[in-house]
Protein backbone atom coordinates (compact mmCIF):
# COMPACT_ATOMS: atom_id res chain seq x y z
CA UNK A 1 0.00 0.00 0.00
CA UNK A 2 1.40 3.23 -0.66
CA UNK A 3 2.89 5.60 2.13
CA UNK A 4 -0.14 7.53 3.73
CA UNK A 5 0.06 11.33 3.15
CA UNK A 6 -0.02 13.89 6.00
CA UNK A 7 -3.62 15.35 6.21
CA UNK A 8 -3.36 18.62 4.66
CA UNK A 9 -4.17 21.71 6.81
CA UNK A 10 -7.39 24.05 6.99
CA UNK A 11 -7.62 26.40 4.12
CA UNK A 12 -10.27 27.47 1.45
CA UNK A 13 -9.49 25.35 -1.13
CA UNK A 14 -11.27 24.19 -4.62
CA UNK A 15 -10.87 20.13 -3.73
CA UNK A 16 -12.68 18.15 -1.33
CA UNK A 17 -11.18 15.29 1.50
CA UNK A 18 -10.86 11.65 0.59
CA UNK A 19 -9.64 8.63 2.19
CA UNK A 20 -6.18 9.01 0.95
CA UNK A 21 -5.97 12.93 1.70
CA UNK A 22 -7.94 13.75 4.64
CA UNK A 23 -8.71 17.31 5.66
CA UNK A 24 -7.95 18.58 9.10
CA UNK A 25 -11.02 20.05 11.14
CA UNK A 26 -11.59 21.98 13.73
CA UNK A 27 -13.12 18.44 15.58
CA UNK A 28 -9.69 16.43 14.19
CA UNK A 29 -9.23 14.64 10.74
CA UNK A 30 -12.22 14.30 7.76
CA UNK A 31 -12.10 10.80 6.29
CA UNK A 32 -14.45 10.52 3.24
CA UNK A 33 -15.63 7.30 1.85
CA UNK A 34 -16.94 6.98 -1.42
CA UNK A 35 -19.71 3.83 -2.16
CA UNK A 36 -19.57 2.51 -5.15
CA UNK A 37 -23.16 2.54 -6.65
CA UNK A 38 -23.90 4.86 -3.79
CA UNK A 39 -24.84 1.69 -2.47
CA UNK A 40 -22.69 -0.02 1.63
CA UNK A 41 -23.73 -3.27 2.55
CA UNK A 42 -24.28 -4.07 6.36
CA UNK A 43 -20.86 -5.38 6.72
CA UNK A 44 -19.69 -2.05 5.32
CA UNK A 45 -21.83 -0.13 7.61
CA UNK A 46 -20.41 -2.17 10.81
CA UNK A 47 -17.18 -0.93 9.65
CA UNK A 48 -17.84 2.48 9.22
CA UNK A 49 -19.64 2.41 12.33
CA UNK A 50 -16.59 0.79 14.30
CA UNK A 51 -14.12 2.81 12.73
CA UNK A 52 -16.08 5.71 13.81
CA UNK A 53 -16.25 4.87 17.36
CA UNK A 54 -13.22 3.51 17.32
CA UNK A 55 -10.63 6.32 15.84
CA UNK A 56 -13.19 9.07 15.33
CA UNK A 57 -15.70 11.09 17.24
CA UNK A 58 -18.52 8.79 16.43
CA UNK A 59 -20.15 11.58 13.87
CA UNK A 60 -20.66 10.50 10.66
CA UNK A 61 -21.79 13.10 8.08
CA UNK A 62 -23.54 12.53 4.82
CA UNK A 63 -22.64 15.03 1.67
CA UNK A 64 -24.64 16.66 -1.03
CA UNK A 65 -22.30 14.31 -3.08
CA UNK A 66 -24.01 10.81 -1.28
CA UNK A 67 -20.40 10.66 0.64
CA UNK A 68 -20.01 9.62 4.18
CA UNK A 69 -17.26 11.23 6.37
CA UNK A 70 -16.04 10.07 9.24
CA UNK A 71 -14.96 12.80 11.40
CA UNK A 72 -12.54 13.65 14.65
CA UNK A 73 -9.92 11.01 13.58
CA UNK A 74 -6.29 11.56 14.69
CA UNK A 75 -3.41 11.26 12.40
CA UNK A 76 -1.82 8.61 14.52
CA UNK A 77 -4.70 6.27 13.36
CA UNK A 78 -5.06 7.07 9.78
CA UNK A 79 -3.29 4.90 8.46
CA UNK A 80 -5.00 1.57 10.11
CA UNK A 81 -8.51 2.61 9.55
CA UNK A 82 -7.50 3.56 5.92
CA UNK A 83 -5.88 -0.13 5.42
CA UNK A 84 -9.22 -1.51 6.85
CA UNK A 85 -10.84 0.21 4.55
CA UNK A 86 -9.25 -0.72 1.58
CA UNK A 87 -8.97 -4.34 2.58
CA UNK A 88 -12.70 -3.77 2.34
CA UNK A 89 -12.92 -2.10 -0.50
CA UNK A 90 -14.71 0.79 0.38
CA UNK A 91 -11.43 2.44 -0.51
CA UNK A 92 -9.32 2.51 -3.91
CA UNK A 93 -5.66 0.86 -3.36
CA UNK A 94 -4.52 3.80 -5.65
CA UNK A 95 -4.77 7.18 -4.21
CA UNK A 96 -4.80 8.17 -7.56
CA UNK A 97 -7.73 6.74 -8.48
CA UNK A 98 -9.63 6.93 -5.32
CA UNK A 99 -9.32 11.04 -6.04
CA UNK A 100 -11.06 10.66 -9.54
CA UNK A 101 -13.80 8.39 -8.17
CA UNK A 102 -15.97 11.76 -8.01
CA UNK A 103 -18.96 9.81 -9.51
CA UNK A 104 -22.78 10.51 -8.55
CA UNK A 105 -25.26 7.42 -9.28
CA UNK A 106 -29.08 7.83 -9.20
CA UNK A 107 -30.04 5.77 -6.00
CA UNK A 108 -32.25 3.86 -7.34
CA UNK A 109 -30.68 1.79 -10.05
CA UNK A 110 -31.56 -1.65 -9.88
CA UNK A 111 -29.05 -4.73 -10.90
CA UNK A 112 -28.25 -4.59 -14.65
CA UNK A 113 -30.02 -1.67 -15.70
CA UNK A 114 -28.08 0.92 -17.88
CA UNK A 115 -27.19 3.16 -14.82
CA UNK A 116 -25.62 0.08 -12.99
CA UNK A 117 -24.10 -1.09 -16.53
CA UNK A 118 -22.83 2.37 -16.93
CA UNK A 119 -21.38 2.93 -13.70
CA UNK A 120 -19.55 0.06 -13.35
CA UNK A 121 -18.27 0.59 -16.91
CA UNK A 122 -16.76 4.57 -15.72
CA UNK A 123 -15.51 2.54 -12.75
CA UNK A 124 -13.34 0.13 -14.27
CA UNK A 125 -11.63 3.05 -16.77
CA UNK A 126 -11.17 5.72 -14.67
CA UNK A 127 -7.71 5.54 -15.02
CA UNK A 128 -8.52 6.99 -18.21
CA UNK A 129 -9.62 10.18 -16.82
CA UNK A 130 -7.43 12.94 -17.11
CA UNK A 131 -6.20 15.23 -14.39
CA UNK A 132 -9.09 17.71 -13.26
CA UNK A 133 -10.20 20.19 -10.90
CA UNK A 134 -10.67 18.12 -7.36
CA UNK A 135 -14.42 19.13 -7.30
CA UNK A 136 -15.02 18.00 -10.86
CA UNK A 137 -17.59 15.29 -11.11
CA UNK A 138 -20.07 12.99 -13.37
CA UNK A 139 -23.64 11.96 -13.08
CA UNK A 140 -24.94 8.81 -14.07
CA UNK A 141 -28.91 8.89 -14.26
CA UNK A 142 -30.55 6.67 -16.77
CA UNK A 143 -33.74 6.09 -15.23
CA UNK A 144 -36.97 6.89 -16.62
CA UNK A 145 -36.27 10.26 -15.92
CA UNK A 146 -33.43 12.05 -14.50
CA UNK A 147 -33.57 12.82 -10.15
CA UNK A 148 -30.07 13.92 -10.03
CA UNK A 149 -30.85 17.28 -12.10
CA UNK A 150 -30.67 19.60 -9.08
CA UNK A 151 -27.22 18.00 -7.69
CA UNK A 152 -23.94 19.48 -8.59
CA UNK A 153 -21.97 16.94 -11.42
CA UNK A 154 -20.24 18.84 -14.49
CA UNK A 155 -20.33 15.74 -16.90
CA UNK A 156 -23.65 13.47 -17.17
CA UNK A 157 -25.61 11.10 -18.66
CA UNK A 158 -29.10 11.19 -18.46
CA UNK A 159 -32.36 10.34 -20.47
CA UNK A 160 -33.57 12.34 -22.49
CA UNK A 161 -36.73 13.31 -23.58
CA UNK A 162 -36.98 11.13 -26.22
CA UNK A 163 -35.83 8.30 -24.58
CA UNK A 164 -32.27 8.13 -25.86
CA UNK A 165 -28.98 8.74 -23.69
CA UNK A 166 -28.52 12.21 -23.63
CA UNK A 167 -24.28 13.36 -22.38
CA UNK A 168 -24.98 16.82 -21.31
CA UNK A 169 -22.18 19.00 -19.80
CA UNK A 170 -23.58 20.61 -16.96
CA UNK A 171 -24.88 24.18 -17.05
CA UNK A 172 -26.19 23.75 -20.60
CA UNK A 173 -29.74 23.02 -21.24
CA UNK A 174 -29.39 20.54 -24.10
CA UNK A 175 -26.92 17.80 -24.81
CA UNK A 176 -25.63 15.24 -27.31
CA UNK A 177 -27.76 11.54 -27.74
CA UNK A 178 -24.76 9.08 -27.95
CA UNK A 179 -25.48 5.21 -27.97
CA UNK A 180 -25.47 3.28 -24.92
CA UNK A 181 -22.32 0.91 -25.46
CA UNK A 182 -20.45 4.25 -26.87
CA UNK A 183 -21.57 6.74 -23.83
CA UNK A 184 -18.48 6.14 -21.61
CA UNK A 185 -16.16 6.62 -24.50
CA UNK A 186 -18.21 10.03 -25.01
CA UNK A 187 -18.31 11.05 -21.22
CA UNK A 188 -14.27 10.71 -21.19
CA UNK A 189 -13.26 12.10 -24.43
CA UNK A 190 -15.25 15.54 -23.24
CA UNK A 191 -13.46 15.30 -19.52
CA UNK A 192 -10.29 14.90 -22.10
CA UNK A 193 -11.53 17.84 -24.42
CA UNK A 194 -12.67 20.13 -21.22
CA UNK A 195 -9.05 19.12 -19.19
CA UNK A 196 -6.91 20.12 -22.66
CA UNK A 197 -8.68 23.14 -23.34
CA UNK A 198 -9.45 26.77 -22.03
CA UNK A 199 -12.50 25.74 -20.36
CA UNK A 200 -10.92 23.87 -17.17
CA UNK A 201 -9.80 27.32 -16.74
CA UNK A 202 -13.77 28.18 -15.07
CA UNK A 203 -13.69 25.39 -12.81
CA UNK A 204 -16.77 23.84 -12.31
CA UNK A 205 -18.74 23.18 -15.79
CA UNK A 206 -21.25 25.12 -14.91
CA UNK A 207 -19.39 28.16 -15.23
CA UNK A 208 -18.03 27.41 -18.52
CA UNK A 209 -19.79 29.67 -20.92
CA UNK A 210 -17.84 29.02 -24.08
CA UNK A 211 -18.33 26.57 -26.96
CA UNK A 212 -17.88 23.15 -26.73
CA UNK A 213 -16.32 20.92 -29.70
CA UNK A 214 -18.55 20.24 -32.64
CA UNK A 215 -18.92 16.85 -32.27
CA UNK A 216 -20.25 17.51 -28.55
CA UNK A 217 -22.75 19.93 -29.22
CA UNK A 218 -26.40 18.67 -29.42
CA UNK A 219 -30.17 19.88 -29.14
CA UNK A 220 -31.22 17.10 -27.25
CA UNK A 221 -32.84 18.13 -23.93
CA UNK A 222 -33.28 15.90 -20.78
CA UNK A 223 -36.53 14.53 -19.91
CA UNK A 224 -38.47 16.31 -17.17
CA UNK A 225 -37.03 15.47 -13.79
CA UNK A 226 -38.26 13.29 -11.11
CA UNK A 227 -38.43 14.66 -7.92
CA UNK A 228 -35.80 13.67 -5.22
CA UNK A 229 -36.24 10.90 -3.23
CA UNK A 230 -38.48 12.37 0.20
CA UNK A 231 -37.45 10.88 3.28
CA UNK A 232 -40.94 8.77 4.40
CA UNK A 233 -41.46 7.28 0.64
CA UNK A 234 -41.08 4.10 -0.08
CA UNK A 235 -39.00 3.26 -3.30
CA UNK A 236 -38.55 0.46 -5.05
CA UNK A 237 -35.29 -0.52 -3.68
CA UNK A 238 -36.84 0.07 0.22
CA UNK A 239 -37.88 3.22 2.84
CA UNK A 240 -36.27 6.66 2.25
CA UNK A 241 -35.27 8.39 5.84
CA UNK A 242 -33.81 11.42 6.15
CA UNK A 243 -30.61 12.69 8.10
CA UNK A 244 -31.28 16.09 9.83
CA UNK A 245 -28.47 18.27 8.11
CA UNK A 246 -26.45 15.25 6.68
CA UNK A 247 -25.54 14.05 10.56
CA UNK A 248 -25.93 10.59 11.78
CA UNK A 249 -23.99 9.27 14.50
CA UNK A 250 -22.37 5.74 15.38
CA UNK A 251 -25.33 4.89 17.81
CA UNK A 252 -28.02 5.67 15.36
CA UNK A 253 -26.73 4.25 12.04
CA UNK A 254 -25.68 0.82 13.98
CA UNK A 255 -29.61 0.79 15.65
CA UNK A 256 -31.15 1.66 12.23
CA UNK A 257 -29.62 -1.49 10.70
CA UNK A 258 -30.27 -3.57 13.31
CA UNK A 259 -34.32 -2.39 14.32
CA UNK A 260 -34.75 -2.92 10.36
CA UNK A 261 -32.82 -5.68 9.63
CA UNK A 262 -31.67 -4.01 6.54
CA UNK A 263 -29.63 -5.95 4.05
CA UNK A 264 -27.60 -2.71 2.63
CA UNK A 265 -27.69 1.08 3.07
CA UNK A 266 -28.05 3.49 -0.03
CA UNK A 267 -27.20 6.83 0.31
CA UNK A 268 -28.26 9.75 -1.82
CA UNK A 269 -27.43 13.39 -2.13
CA UNK A 270 -30.46 14.46 -0.35
CA UNK A 271 -29.33 14.00 3.07
CA UNK A 272 -31.27 10.95 3.23
CA UNK A 273 -30.60 7.21 3.07
CA UNK A 274 -32.56 3.89 1.48
CA UNK A 275 -32.99 0.99 3.90
CA UNK A 276 -32.54 -1.78 1.63
CA UNK A 277 -35.00 -4.70 2.42
CA UNK A 278 -35.76 -5.41 6.15
CA UNK A 279 -39.03 -2.99 7.36
CA UNK A 280 -40.03 0.43 7.39
CA UNK A 281 -39.88 0.62 11.04
CA UNK A 282 -39.47 4.24 12.98
CA UNK A 283 -35.99 4.70 13.97
CA UNK A 284 -35.13 7.45 16.61
CA UNK A 285 -32.67 10.20 14.59
CA UNK A 286 -34.20 9.61 10.99
CA UNK A 287 -37.09 11.72 9.77
CA UNK A 288 -39.84 9.99 8.08
CA UNK A 289 -41.83 12.87 7.90
CA UNK A 290 -41.42 14.60 4.30
CA UNK A 291 -42.95 17.39 5.84
CA UNK A 292 -40.38 18.12 8.74
CA UNK A 293 -39.06 21.37 8.78
CA UNK A 294 -35.51 20.17 9.18
CA UNK A 295 -36.04 18.82 5.51
CA UNK A 296 -36.19 22.78 3.98
CA UNK A 297 -32.58 23.97 6.16
CA UNK A 298 -29.12 23.74 5.20
CA UNK A 299 -26.63 24.01 8.06
CA UNK A 300 -22.96 23.45 7.95
CA UNK A 301 -21.14 21.97 11.24
CA UNK A 302 -20.14 24.88 12.10
CA UNK A 303 -17.88 25.95 15.09
CA UNK A 304 -16.03 24.21 16.90
CA UNK A 305 -15.83 21.61 14.02
CA UNK A 306 -14.93 23.73 11.27
CA UNK A 307 -11.86 26.75 12.09
CA UNK A 308 -13.23 28.88 9.62
CA UNK A 309 -16.66 29.22 11.62
CA UNK A 310 -17.14 31.76 14.94
CA UNK A 311 -20.61 30.74 15.14
CA UNK A 312 -22.99 27.79 16.58
CA UNK A 313 -25.01 26.70 13.36
CA UNK A 314 -27.07 23.99 13.18
CA UNK A 315 -28.69 23.81 16.71
CA UNK A 316 -29.66 27.30 15.59
CA UNK A 317 -31.00 26.22 12.45
CA UNK A 318 -33.19 23.42 14.46
CA UNK A 319 -34.86 25.85 16.17
CA UNK A 320 -35.67 28.48 13.34
CA UNK A 321 -36.37 25.96 11.03
CA UNK A 322 -40.28 25.97 12.05
CA UNK A 323 -40.85 29.65 11.57
CA UNK A 324 -39.08 30.08 8.59
CA UNK A 325 -41.28 30.11 5.11
CA UNK A 326 -39.31 28.60 2.54
CA UNK A 327 -35.64 27.53 2.41
CA UNK A 328 -33.51 28.34 4.87
CA UNK A 329 -29.31 28.17 5.24
CA UNK A 330 -27.17 28.99 8.47
CA UNK A 331 -23.59 29.13 7.49
CA UNK A 332 -20.90 29.45 9.52
CA UNK A 333 -18.94 31.87 7.35
CA UNK A 334 -18.99 33.33 3.78
CA UNK A 335 -18.18 29.83 1.84
CA UNK A 336 -21.78 28.47 2.09
CA UNK A 337 -20.40 25.05 2.04
CA UNK A 338 -23.93 23.73 3.26
CA UNK A 339 -25.39 25.51 0.24
CA UNK A 340 -24.11 27.15 -3.19
CA UNK A 341 -27.97 27.89 -4.53
CA UNK A 342 -29.55 31.01 -3.26
CA UNK A 343 -32.01 30.11 -0.22
CA UNK A 344 -35.18 32.36 0.41
CA UNK A 345 -33.46 32.95 4.04
CA UNK A 346 -29.47 32.78 4.81
CA UNK A 347 -28.11 33.53 7.84
CA UNK A 348 -24.12 34.03 7.46
CA UNK A 349 -21.66 33.85 10.42
CA UNK A 350 -19.32 36.59 10.90
CA UNK A 351 -16.83 37.45 13.64
CA UNK A 352 -19.02 35.54 16.39
CA UNK A 353 -22.43 37.26 14.95
CA UNK A 354 -24.98 36.63 12.44
CA UNK A 355 -25.64 38.52 8.95
CA UNK A 356 -29.00 38.26 7.74
CA UNK A 357 -30.02 38.22 4.13
CA UNK A 358 -32.95 36.84 2.01
CA UNK A 359 -33.12 35.30 -1.28
CA UNK A 360 -29.18 34.93 -1.02
CA UNK A 361 -26.32 33.05 -0.96
CA UNK A 362 -23.70 32.70 2.36
CA UNK A 363 -21.89 35.84 2.62
CA UNK A 364 -24.19 38.08 0.01
CA UNK A 365 -24.74 41.86 1.43
CA UNK A 366 -27.04 41.20 4.65
CA UNK A 367 -30.31 43.20 5.64
CA UNK A 368 -28.90 43.06 9.02
CA UNK A 369 -26.05 42.21 10.34
CA UNK A 370 -24.10 41.68 14.06
CA UNK A 371 -27.01 39.56 15.34
CA UNK A 372 -27.04 37.64 18.32
CA UNK A 373 -28.89 34.15 18.36
CA UNK A 374 -31.30 35.57 20.66
CA UNK A 375 -31.83 38.54 18.02
CA UNK A 376 -32.51 36.16 15.43
CA UNK A 377 -34.72 33.58 17.20
CA UNK A 378 -36.94 36.37 17.95
CA UNK A 379 -36.89 38.16 14.55
CA UNK A 380 -38.55 35.05 13.32
CA UNK A 381 -40.69 34.81 16.56
CA UNK A 382 -39.21 31.93 17.29
CA UNK A 383 -37.95 33.08 20.96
Amino acid sequence: MPAFPRPAPFAVRGWCPDAWCPMLAGDGLILRVKPRRARLLRADVELLCDLAGRFGNGAIDLTNRANLQIRGLREADMAEALALLVERGLVDRSPDSERRRNVLVAPDWTEGDDTARLVDELMARLDELPDLPGKIGFAIDLGAAPILTGVSADFRLERASDGAVLLRLDGRATGLAVALDEAVDRILELARWYAGSGAVAAGRARRYEGPLPDWAEGSLRPATPRLPLSPGAGSSEGTVRGLPFGRTDVQALSRLMTVTGAEALRVTPWRAVVTEGGSADAVDGFLTDPGDPRLSADACPGAPACPQSTVETRALAGRLAPYVSGRLHVSGCAKGCARAAPADVTITGRSGAFDLAFQARAGDPPVLSGLTPERLLAHFGAY
